[in-house]
Order: structure tokens, then sequence, then C-alpha cells
């Protein structure tokens, strides 16, 4: 949807042809959320279809169509940036899901899938806060926003995988100790992915 609306959004600007629509999406969004041309194409057909968008009847000098928003694609921008933005479900996260299977699979030594996540993290919130300066030298506000998403996300990230390494270490104590079975440690450390990747976010 966020392609989707993201497109909608440049139209309501002024009308543009698939190429000019990427170029502009990576440019105001940093570059965060790369296009390939057929996937804005395979989109604005679909915006067509649904009667947000219209398609010039010709195309111009250099073979490029030019699309416009229709009555009904400006209301859809309007009720987007007017609305919130939800989650019906969440969405699938490999790091979430290698740990979950981790802890269940035996031979897996979580600790060390722990730590080389958290070091790669570590070292992109470093990229990321070295990108936040020259943005802030720039003064490009929109580029900023998403490197401070970024930034607090993967902040986010690794206070969980500082929550997790804890967990699975004082699951595999319990283990040793014979404190509790291993069903229940492995249930107990499943539930912790669940519960504090959702309050991380």
């Amino acid at each position: 949807m966020s392609i989707r609306n993201g497109l909608l959004a440049l139209l309501s600007e002024q009308p543009a042809y698939g190429a000019r629509l990427r170029s502009e999406f990576e440019r105001r969004t940093g570059g965060t959320w790369p296009l390939n041309v057929g996937q804005v194409y395979t989109t604005l057909g679909r915006l067509e279809r649904d009667g947000l968008v219209v398609a010039d009847p010709e195309p111009d000098g250099e073979g490029r169509v030019t699309y416009r928003l229709t009555d009904e694609g400006r209301a859809s921008v309007d009720a987007w940036f007017a609305s919130a933005v939800t989650r019906a479900t969440d969405p699938r996260d490999e790091l979430t899901i290698k740990l979950a299977l981790g802890v269940t699979l035996p031979g897996v030594d979580v600790p060390a899938v722990i730590q080389t996540q958290r070091a790669d993290s570590l070292r992109h919130l470093q990229d990321l806060t070295r990108l936040k300066r020259e943005a802030l030298d720039t003064e490009d506000l929109a580029w900023e926003l998403v490197l401070e998403r970024s930034i607090f996300g993967t902040e986010a990230q690794v206070r969980w995988l500082d929550h997790m390494e804890t967990r699975v270490r004082q699951a595999a104590a319990a283990r040793r100790a014979g404190t509790s079975g291993a069903g229940t440690a492995e249930r107990s450390d499943l539930d912790a992915l669940a519960t504090t990747e959702r309050s991380a976010r």
C-alpha cells in the first residue's frame, strides 16, 4: 500500500510518467525503498483500473505515457494523509523467525546468532548516524525523517537482541539446573520473542 499511496501522493503534485515517479519517490525517501520501473508501471496499471489515475491518450515526444490523478485518486490521497497507518497483522520478520526456530532446534548456537546480528545492527546504526549528520548539513528534512525512523528502529532491535540474549541464557541455565522442562523453556522463549518484538516496534 505504501508504494500505491506514494505514487498517488506524487501525482497529486503534478502529472508524471513512470520513470519520473520512480526517481521522485526514491529521491524524497532517500532511496530507502528502491523501486524498479516495472513495479511502478504495474502499480500505475492497477491504479488506472481502479479509476484513481488516467493515462494521457498519446505518449509524449519521447514515447512516455503521462499519468494524472482523477477526482477519486485525489480523494484517496487526502484520505491516506488523514488516516493512521495500521497493521492488520504483524509483517513476517526474518530475524524473529530465525530466533524462534533456533531456540527449538538442537545444535543451533542461539547466543552466537544474536551476537552476529547485534554486531551487524550496531554497524548499521553507525552508518545511519553518519548519514543523519550529512542530512543535517544539507537541511534535507525528508531524508532526515527517514533516517531517524531507521535509527529508532535499529536501536529498538539492539535492545530487543540484548533482552533475548538474557532470556535465552536464563532458559539454558534453568534447563541445566533442572528447574524447568525443555518444552516449557522453549515455549517461554517463543512467547518472549513475540511479545518483546512487538513492544520494541
